[in-house]
């Protein structure tokens, strides 16, 4: 992470100060913005209202993305790179531009999580919503700038996705040389499960769900440029960054583009690295197996490559939609055309769940862990589905469910040679995904160092049905970010 932020005119620390800004309606906006081109699916969202928190029959005054953006301080960031952005006359500035912007924005937001300077707006600091909302709300003036001259699809995708990398932490990553340094990149993910919900009786309002936040995104906040003294004394360097809840970002190479280089062999290698997202219940899941197998449930994109047909899971032989492709320029090109069914996560669990880490974090309400020393469990998630036969969709589950305790009472059965995965401990969503492609990137690179998934408690506490925030939904996400956090040093303890 970068020390500080850049002195751009369109700078977080001026995007977090003024008046809200709300995006100009159609065909009243500046004119370098042209406002019939498309938005995607998640900047479709930008529109939605909520019901009113106070009296449901009638929808909240402003969108739900916009109270979530002045919540979070960032009211001004969408009008001043629009501004920026129409007085842009090339397309080399104006990626110049997006990407000091998102590089700002993404440096603002983890000052505030980590509640260094002033931290503005009325949401809680540790929140990750803000930045989600934001970063998405700016990606949709991109992608209707409308430039003298135009853009053709490859240089508008191109231009968004600088932004959407930088904004995400991506390019941010600064890992000290030495060989007393211990290097740990971590990821998060962006909130998901967006529509649906429960409703009120307000016309033009959507479901509750879009309220979703994700405690691995803000984990990711509050440990992206942080360092952790060692039980060894040595320092470790924790790096962070974001990832998507959809497939073709991933099937771009997001992850590898940002992991890959630091698994290459050099002063800056990494010593660990590790993904995270949120599953549900009490307990932090270690998995174990990750599945090539992918695409069964819908990304925020509302698209999904492998859904099941009448209820039957799709098979993946001949059927690349179903299983993860390795992008050329991280080995697809080179022997991993036909990657492995199932990687393994190497995680130091015995020394994670021994490490206590939830003794300290305060229970927040309606904890259901068993054992209320802790906030939470930690368990190693062992269980795994297989298709036996991959000619038939006949499928197979083991281990499940993992022991809570450790080491088990017996160890768990691996999955077998010769079968093709349906899913890991951790399913057959994006979670699963990113953990696959880490722990093969970790295989390609001839690694042997710690790489693997946590998934964390779910976070949606919410004490009524349609206001934003309350305090049991800002104390799980709290407890689960202290938690989770002291499992990153855990695993930093083990480097040797």
């Amino acid at each position: 992470m970068r020390a500080g932020v850049t002195a751009l005119a369109l700078c977080a620390t001026t995007a977090l100060a003024g008046p809200a800004a709300a995006l100009p309606a159609p065909g009243s906006g500046p004119d370098c913005l042209d406002p019939g081109l498309p938005l995607s699916a998640e900047e479709s969202r930008l529109a939605a209202h909520l019901p009113d928190a106070a009296d449901p029959t009638v929808a909240a005054d402003e969108t739900y993305a916009r109270t979530i953006i002045e919540g979070g301080g960032f009211g001004r960031f969408t009008a001043d790179l629009t501004a920026a952005l129409c007085r842009t006359r090339s397309l080399d500035a104006a990626t110049r531009l997006v990407e000091r912007a998102g590089q700002d924005l993404w440096d603002a937001a983890v000052a505030r999580a980590q509640g260094r300077g002033t931290v503005r707006g009325d949401l809680p600091a540790s929140d990750d919503r803000p930045l989600y909302w934001t970063r998405t709300e700016a990606m949709s003036v991109l992608r209707q700038w409308d430039p003298r001259g135009g853009l053709d699809e490859a240089e508008r995708a191109a231009l968004v996705e600088t932004f959407e990398k930088a904004a995400r932490g991506m390019d941010d990553i600064d890992l000290p040389p030495g060989r007393h340094a211990v290097r740990v990149l971590v990821s998060g993910f962006d909130v998901y499960t967006l529509d649906g919900g429960t409703t009120g009786p307000a016309q033009g309002t959507v479901g509750n769900n879009i309220r979703h936040g994700n405690p691995s995104g803000a984990t990711a906040l509050a440990l992206d440029g942080t360092t952790y003294r060692t039980d060894d004394g040595r320092t470790a360097y924790v790096e962070a960054y974001t990832l998507p809840v959809s497939y073709p970002e991933f099937e771009r190479g997001y992850l590898e583009d940002t992991v890959g280089p630091f698994m290459e062999p050099g002063p800056r290698q990494v010593d660990a690295s590790i993904t995270v997202s949120q599953a549900g219940g009490a307990q932090f899941n270690l998995e174990q197996w990750n599945s090539r197998y992918h695409g069964v449930s819908l990304g925020n994109d509302r698209t999904a490559p492998c859904p099941a047909v009448g209820g039957v899971p799709q098979l993946a032989v001949d059927n690349p939609g179903c299983n993860i492709q390795v992008v050329d320029r991280w080995g697809g090109g080179d022997g991993l055309t036909d990657p492995p069914q199932w990687t393994t996560a190497t995680l130091p669990v015995a020394e994670m769940i021994a490490a206590d880490t939830g003794a300290d974090v305060p229970r927040p309400p309606g904890d259901t862990w068993p054992d209320e020393s802790e906030a939470f469990g930690v368990v190693w998630h062992t269980n795994y589905t297989q298709f036996p036969d991959c000619a038939s969709p006949v499928r197979e589950t083991f281990n499940n469910p993992p022991p809570v305790t450790y080491p088990p009472a017996t160890p768990p059965v691996p999955p077998a040679e010769g079968s093709c995965s349906y899913s890991g401990g951790g399913g057959n969503y994006l979670s699963n995904e990113s953990a696959y492609r880490n722990t093969l990137l970790r295989d390609r690179a001839g690694l042997d160092i710690p790489a693997g998934h946590i998934h964390t408690p779910d976070m949606q506490h919410f004490e009524t049905d349609f206001a934003v925030t309350d305090p049991t939904f800002d104390a799980w996400r709290t407890a689960i970010v202290a938690q989770g956090s002291n499992l990153v040093h855990a695993v930093a303890d083990t480097v040797d």
